[in-house]
């Protein structure tokens, strides 16, 4: 009876048995990966400084220690500064949240706002009726978002596990490397692990390094216009649309939402030109600095991006779509080496593929 059996099934169910396994236990322990994930990018964005550091003192524990050391006092110096300051305009706005949301359900918000914009009484009265009659669903939208805050505040945590972790990967990254790859078997297989590893290392790089500086001035933007310009909580509000950045596609755009929307309920007069400044803003950002900073780093269609912002939200919150875009742009990476790897198989040597280079380039040597 054993004659009957197809050997070379039994191998393809047993494969894919074992990655139904893998994927459900990865889905399982998705919030512990979720940190590792983070301390990796974290690393990332400290390898430059580190590996500066250790050309001075000569050793990469100690070069670690003092990038860390010299972080906390930064920090420590900008919490110290700029700390009061953020923690009176969070308490002011997380005072009038609650008499604000009241005002909404209730619509007389739309007097408030009709006598400073010279609505019309059927004007006003038309909002007012449209807001009360919707008081359930602006509730349940309300409770959704405190919900959601309520999910990122439990992650906190992450705030003080991330940087341990992230010291073990500066300190001890390049052997985890040579450890993956005595894995590899023969000469093939070893190729592709290390052109994968390669292009991880480099998109990573390019994509943490970019998200920050992104990041950076959108904050500072945001910021230096809103306090100009006087709008309420205007540091708040500029440090979380700089937050934003970092996520994909639709952060810049609940950025803005968010500014606006603070804006009008705090009885900011001059929104519509605030309006402008977004506009032109994002304009900038997305076709100017984004392509000299990013490039072509992700290498990603826009409908890969949405599906990869989607997907995270429902595997891990918040967290998940963060991390959404350098997961999909590493399967990415991944598919196009085992292309490669499969096709070497057969027809024997072909050229390289390089990240972030047409396809076809020969590796230099």
């Amino acid at each position: 009876m054993i004659s009957f059996i197809d050997l070379r099934s039994v191998r393809v169910i047993v494969t894919i048995l074992l990655f139904a396994v893998a994927l459900s236990f990865l889905y399982a322990a998705r919030q512990t990966l979720m940190a590792f994930l983070f301390a990796i990018f974290f690393a990332y964005l400290m390898d430059p400084a580190v590996s500066r550091v250790e050309r001075l003192v000569r050793s990469r524990a100690r070069a670690v220690a003092v990038i860390y050391l010299l972080l906390v006092v930064t920090l420590g110096t900008f919490f110290f500064f700029m700390g009061p300051q953020i923690g009176r305009q969070a308490q002011h706005l997380g005072a009038s949240i609650p008499p604000l949301l009241r005002n909404i359900g209730s619509g007389n918000i739309a007097n408030d706002i009709g006598f400073e914009r010279g609505w019309s009484y059927e004007t006003r009265d038309q909002v007012r009726v449209f807001l009360a009659s919707h008081r359930d669903t602006m509730a349940a939208l309300a409770q959704s978002a405190g919900v959601k805050v309520a999910e990122v505040a439990k992650q906190a945590w992450l705030l003080i596990l991330v940087p341990i972790l992230a010291a073990f990967f500066l300190n001890d990254g390049r052997q985890f490397g040579e450890v993956v790859l005595t894995f590899a078997g023969p000469r093939p297989q070893r190729e592709f692990v290390e052109g994968v590893l390669q292009d991880l290392n480099q998109m990573l790089a390019q994509f943490i390094r970019a998200q920050l500086t992104l990041a950076g001035l959108s904050m500072v933007a945001y910021s230096s216009f809103m306090g100009a310009m006087r709008v309420p909580n205007s540091l708040v509000l500029g440090i979380a649309g700089g937050m934003m950045e970092f996520i994909p596609v639709v952060g810049p755009l609940v950025a803005g939402v968010m500014i606006v929307g603070v804006s009008l309920i705090e009885g900011y007069r001059h929104w519509f030109i605030l309006l402008i400044f977004l506009g032109v803003w994002r304009i900038v950002q997305d076709y100017v600095v984004s392509p000299r900073i990013m490039g072509k780093s992700m290498e990603l269609h826009p409908l890969a991006a949405i599906f990869g912002v989607l997907a995270g939200a429902e595997i891990g919150g918040v967290l998940g779509i963060y991390l959404s875009i350098p997961v999909m742009a590493s399967l990415r990476i991944v598919w196009r080496r085992w292309r490669l790897y499969a096709e070497k198989r057969r027809f024997g040597p072909l050229n390289e593929y390089i990240f972030g280079e047409p396809a076809g380039r020969k590796l230099p040597g």
